[in-house]
C-alpha cells in the first residue's frame, strides 16, 4: 500500500485553505477535497470581523485565501468524497474519480443550513422559499419578504434584503440576539419590522408563495421567505469513523484540535467551538496542522 499524502484536507471553505497553507509552510504533503471553494462563506455580503480587512465580501475574502494558497503549490481535487475507510494506522480517501491513502484526516467540512420543516417549506423552495439573500435577493425588489431567525446571521441577511424590497420581516421566536452593532442598523432601517416571540406555522401561496401563518395565529401577505434559523454540521464521514460527536453532531476536539481517534483532526463549523465565524475557523485549521505535523514526526505539539 503505497501511502500518497500526509494529510488530506476534506472540505474546501476558508478553514480548509488556512489547513492547506499551513501544510506547504510545514513540508507536509497534502490534498484539499470539496466541490467549488468557499463553503457558506461566499454567501456573505459583507465580512467586517476578519482582521486586516475593514470590509470585505465573502467571494473576496475567499479569493484572498485561495490566492494566497497557491504560493504554496496547493493540490486540488474537486469533488465529494464519498466513503473514508481506516485500514491499519492510514486512511483511504475515496471520491467518485480516484482512492487516496493518507497518513491523517483534517476535516473542515463545515456546515449547512437547517430546514424549518412546515408546511410549504419544501414545496416553495426556489418558489419563495431561499435560504441565501445575497444569491436570491436581487430577485425581490419593491417586493416583502420575510427573515426567519434571530441571530447574528439572521440580522445581516434583512440589512442586505432591505437595499432591494420594500419591506423586511424579521421573524424571531425569541428576542434577537445578534451583535450590538448590527441590532443598532437593524432597528434604525425603516424597511424591517422585528417580529418577536412567534414562529412560523405555514408558508402557503399557489405556484409562488404568497403569505406565512404564525404560531400566533398571525397572517402576513409577502412574496418572499429567507430562512435563517442556523446550520447542522457535515459531519457524517466522521462518524462513520468513530469518531465523537456531541448532541448536534458536531465534531468533539481538544485544544489542539484533535478528535478522539487518532490521525483524525477537525476545524471550523463543523467542530464544536461554540464561535462559529471565518476567524475561529482558521485558526482551530491553524491547530490541526500542527497537531498533525507533531503526531507524524513524535513530537510533543509545537508552539502555536
Amino acid at each position: 500500500m503505497k501511502i500518497q499524502y500526509d494529510v488530506v484536507i476534506i472540505g474546501r471553505g476558508i478553514a480548509g485553505y488556512a489547513a492547506a497553507i499551513y501544510c506547504g509552510r510545514l513540508g507536509l504533503k497534502s490534498i484539499i477535497i470539496g466541490n467549488e471553494p468557499g463553503g457558506t462563506l461566499v454567501n456573505a455580503s459583507l465580512v467586517e470581523n476578519y482582521p486586516g480587512f475593514s470590509k470585505i465580501s465573502g467571494k473576496g475574502l475567499i479569493k484572498k485565501v485561495t490566492d494566497h494558497s497557491k504560493d504554496y503549490n496547493t493540490e486540488i481535487l474537486e469533488g465529494l468524497v464519498e466513503k473514508i475507510s481506516k485500514v491499519k494506522d492510514v486512511f483511504e480517501v475515496y471520491t467518485k474519480k480516484k482512492k487516496i491513502i493518507s497518513k491523517t484526516i483534517i476535516f473542515c467540512t463545515g456546515s449547512q443550513w437547517k430546514k424549518l420543516n412546515v408546511p410549504g417549506e419544501k414545496e416553495f423552495t426556489n418558489k419563495g422559499v431561499h435560504y441565501c439573500a445575497l444569491c436570491d435577493g436581487f430577485f425581490y425588489k419593491k417586493k416583502t419578504v420575510a427573515v426567519i431567525g434571530g441571530g447574528d446571521s439572521a440580522v445581516k441577511e434583512a440589512l442586505l434584503l432591505s437595499k432591494y424590497a420594500k419591506k423586511v420581516y424579521i421573524i424571531s421566536r425569541s428576542k434577537l440576539n445578534p451583535e450590538p452593532i448590527n441590532l443598532n442598523r437593524v432597528k434604525s432601517e425603516k424597511k424591517i419590522e422585528i417580529i418577536e416571540g412567534t414562529s412560523v406555522k405555514e408558508i402557503k401561496g399557489n405556484e409562488f408563495v404568497e403569505s406565512l401563518v404564525l404560531s400566533d395565529s398571525r397572517l402576513l401577505k409577502l412574496e418572499g421567505v429567507f430562512v435563517e434559523v442556523g446550520r447542522e454540521p457535515l459531519s457524517t464521514l466522521a462518524i462513520k469513523l468513530g469518531v465523537k460527536i456531541n448532541k448536534d453532531k458536531e465534531i468533539i476536539t481538544n485544544k489542539e484540535a484533535k478528535t478522539n481517534v487518532k490521525g483524525i483532526y477537525a476545524a471550523g463549523d463543523v467542530t464544536d467551538i461554540k464561535i462559529k465565524q471565518a476567524i475561529t475557523g482558521v485558526g482551530e485549521a491553524v491547530k490541526s496542522v500542527y497537531s498533525a505535523y507533531s503526531d507524524l514526526n513524535d513530537k510533543e505539539t509545537l508552539s502555536y
